[in-house]
């Protein structure tokens, strides 16, 4: 008898695990709702209560097929609270000789499931997930002796690996990257459409009731919650987007926009199929075939199908094989020896910076912002202000409801935070006001100037932004692609550069970071989220 173990980000009928299964032999899956995974972090709720619900109706499909599932409820008595206690006790009540499973998400469950052999005397097979479209040995075989890793020529080998908008040896439209067409700025009178809805059944609202009384204490709300939480779900808001949102994505995938009380304020024209994704409901190349599709039939334009592509087989496999390639070390790596704490408006969103305002509340309400917001809104100023790459990656990693490590470390760690010395990306996408006035109309309704940089009115990121650069000035002066901004930084006097410094440091003062200590409030709010697990 073998025994099954599937996780909550494994939620695919096609897991390399699962067709090994053989229902007549007395094989069985073992599925748990584990605290433990669900505090390591202060996950959002609504992130809980997606992978928890996508988990049960996920089991009920397999039971459906015949399949024997051993699923343990958070709630049950018997719920031992880990991976390893459950998977032990499923093992001894059923007799199982051996245990199966998918490789992992995260190098913790990995370590964790190299140990269960030795543990529990059986054999343990770990398989390859095979989900992905790159192997962890065809991704080590291309890092190989490269020094820095540039998505770009991944991308590159990965479209003439899957065939995808190829003609022959060749892009379409004979060019790889159509990033520049991909920055407009969203006009004022345009309205994306709002993204499919799914009203929570009996298992959901169940779910959704245990998690409410289980993790009040954690950031974020519950109301409200819609997210796809079946394959047959998952497939209808893919449908959706390839219909009424790709087609203007690639125009408007980096535009930001303030909220107006229309329902398509916060998801503008981006896929919300991250989660669907990385849950296992939707396969990567199946969602690359439906956006080809549409181009082919002239339902979509090519920069907007390359761009959504791009993001599919360029920049998820790049970052998965980026974590596992270098794990565990990578997320120790600290380049600019940032410190401080994250200020309290990440956790309240009281802020008069509307753009983080609005970042951190639709965070709150949704567990969900976009590309843009991540990388340019609160990624930036957690790099310009010299945040704790430590507590930023916590951050990321509890709010959003896509969020597993093996996809948001390195986004944060390298893209956003450049911790990792450049190692994934050329250079740090820092940026001071001018560019959120460029991308958004968040500018419009701020108390701050975003044309100031050191007046009482003033922009906070203008000047952090200055300091950033002028303390790493040994460090990024000789990047080539930042040699402008310092040609113009090497133009201040003394004296502008010591009025930049001072309100920098004045405004890390307002927000209590100026020393290397949590802020009353923040550690206030992290206590308060923990007790659940308790």
């Amino acid at each position: 008898m073998r025994l099954f173990p599937v996780f909550g980000d494994q939620l695919s009928h096609d897991l390399a695990s699962l067709r090994q299964l053989d229902p007549g032999t007395g094989d069985a899956v073992v599925m748990m709702e584990v605290m433990e995974e669900a505090t390591y972090v202060p996950h959002h709720p609504r992130k809980i209560a997606l992978i928890f619900s996508a988990m049960r109706h996920f089991a009920a499909e397999l039971e459906a097929r015949g399949v024997a599932v051993c699923y343990v409820p958070l709630d049950a008595p018997e719920n031992a609270g880990s991976f390893f206690a459950e998977v032990q006790r499923a093992a001894a009540e059923l007799g199982a000789e051996e245990i199966i499973t998918t490789w992992p998400g995260e190098y913790r469950v990995l370590a964790d499931l190299r140990s269960w052999e030795a543990d529990l005397g059986l054999p343990v097979h770990i398989l390859e997930d095979d989900r992905f479209l790159c192997p962890h040995a065809n991704f080590e075989r291309w890092a190989e002796g490269r020094k820095q890793l540039r998505m770009e020529f991944f991308y590159r080998d990965m479209r003439r690996r899957t065939g995808l908008l190829m003609d022959g040896d060749q892009p379409v439209g004979e060019q790889w990257n159509f990033d520049a067409d991909n920055r407009r700025k969203m006009p004022a009178a345009e309205t994306p459409p709002a993204a499919l809805s799914f009203e929570p059944d009996a298992t959901t609202q169940a779910v959704l009731a245990l998690v409410q009384e289980r993790f009040a204490g954690h950031f974020g709300s519950l109301e409200g919650f819609d997210f796809p939480v079946t394959r047959a779900q998952a497939l209808a808001g893919l449908a959706d987007f390839i219909e009424r949102r790709l087609p203007a994505f690639g125009d408007f995938q980096d535009a930001m926009r303030r909220p107006r009380g229309e329902a398509g304020d916060d998801t503008l024209y981006h896929s919300l199929l991250g989660t669907s994704l990385n849950l296992g409901l939707l396969g990567p190349m199946e969602v690359c075939a439906a956006a080809e599709a549409a181009f082919a039939a002239g339902k979509a334009p090519l920069n907007a199908v390359e761009g959504f592509i791009r993001q599919i087989i360029g920049w998820r496999e790049f970052v998965r094989g980026i974590y596992w390639l270098t794990m565990p070390g990578y997320a120790d790596r600290n380049t600019f020896n940032a410190d401080r704490p994250l200020p309290d408006f990440f956790w309240t969103g009281e802020t008069d910076m509307a753009c983080v305002r609005h970042a951190v509340e639709q965070t709150r309400d949704r567990a969900y912002a976009h590309h843009i917001q991540r990388l340019m809104v609160t990624g930036n100023l957690a790099l310009i202000a010299g945040l704790d790459p430590a507590a930023v990656n916590r951050w990321y990693l509890s709010v959003y409801a896509d969020a597993f490590e093996w996809v948001q470390l390195p986004n944060t760690h390298g893209m956003v935070l450049h911790a990792d010395g450049g190692y994934l990306g050329s250079k740090p996408y820092a940026a001071s006001g001018k560019y959120i006035d460029r991308m958004s109309d968040y500018c419009k309704g701020c108390r701050f100037d975003v044309k100031d940089s050191t007046g009482p009115d003033a922009c906070p990121l203008n000047a952090l932004y200055w300091h950033f650069l002028m303390e790493n000035e040994d460090r990024l002066a000789g990047n080539p692609r930042m040699g402008l901004v310092y040609r113009s930084l090497a133009k201040f006097s003394p004296e502008r550069r010591a009025e930049l410094r001072a309100k920098a440091a004045a405004t890390l003062g307002e927000w209590g970071i100026a020393e290397d200590a949590p802020s009353a409030a923040g550690a206030v709010l992290a206590d308060r989220q923990m007790e659940p697990s308790a």
